[in-house]
């Protein structure tokens, strides 16, 4: 067995939350063309690694299982995408106000289970951690601290900042909103963000050019 400290405050996060930087594994998520970036499990493994999860000698044993057990990576890689989707329609929909769908929350719900099921409480010398507890080769494991992520946003006082990329082309890229005025729209300033702003300028451009 291996043991790990859950702190993901200490992950480098680019949508605030581990998961909702899960859900933004498919780009363009709102549009009819979204793009998918786990095509393979090793891709699962290599975004773990990315976002902190997991250290090499546990991306060389994940690998390894995955090679010697073909299949049973394929549908780990098919429940990812799964929860990877359930989370994205239940966060997309709070976004926007409206109920998350039930189903959605049942695959959550059944993530979330198996998760805490693989934790434990370890003591250290002077406190106590939430820890990661199972075979190091368990094929799921990235899932877990997801499915952890997903229920302590839901459960928080910072579930009201998770907002939806504004853009109109379907961006839909999710983050947590940590702006002074709660005022964030876009997934950032360099993308999508520049493109509306780029275009507003061009559009008080045109309107000062046509005659009164």
């Amino acid at each position: 067995m291996v043991t790990h400290e859950w702190r993901e405050s200490a992950l480098p996060l680019q949508a605030g939350r581990l998961c909702l930087e899960f859900a933004n594994t498919n780009d363009w998520h709102a549009s009819q063309r979204p793009v998918e970036k786990l095509h393979a499990y090793a891709d699962l493994v290599a975004w773990g690694q990315g976002v902190g999860l997991l250290a090499d000698d546990e991306v060389e044993g994940l690998l390894a299982a995955a090679a010697h057990r073909p299949a049973e990576a394929e549908a780990a890689l098919v429940r990812a995408r799964r929860l990877r989707e359930a989370i994205y329609r239940i966060f997309s929909a709070l976004a926007a106000g409206q109920e998350p769908p039930a189903d959605d929350l049942a695959a959550l719900n059944a993530a979330i289970a198996r998760s805490y099921a693989s934790q434990r409480l370890a003591q250290s010398a002077q406190s106590f951690a939430w820890t990661w507890d199972h075979d190091p080769a368990d094929l799921d494991r990235i899932l877990w601290p997801v499915a952890r992520s997903a229920a302590d946003l839901l459960t928080s006082d910072q579930l009201e900042r998770v907002g939806e990329c504004a853009d109109d082309r379907g961006c839909g890229w999710l983050f947590l909103d940590t702006s002074r005025n709660h005022s964030r729209r876009w997934c950032g300033m360099e993308a999508c963000g520049n493109r509306a702003k780029a275009r507003r300028h061009y559009e008080r451009k045109r309107s000062a050019a046509q005659p009164a």
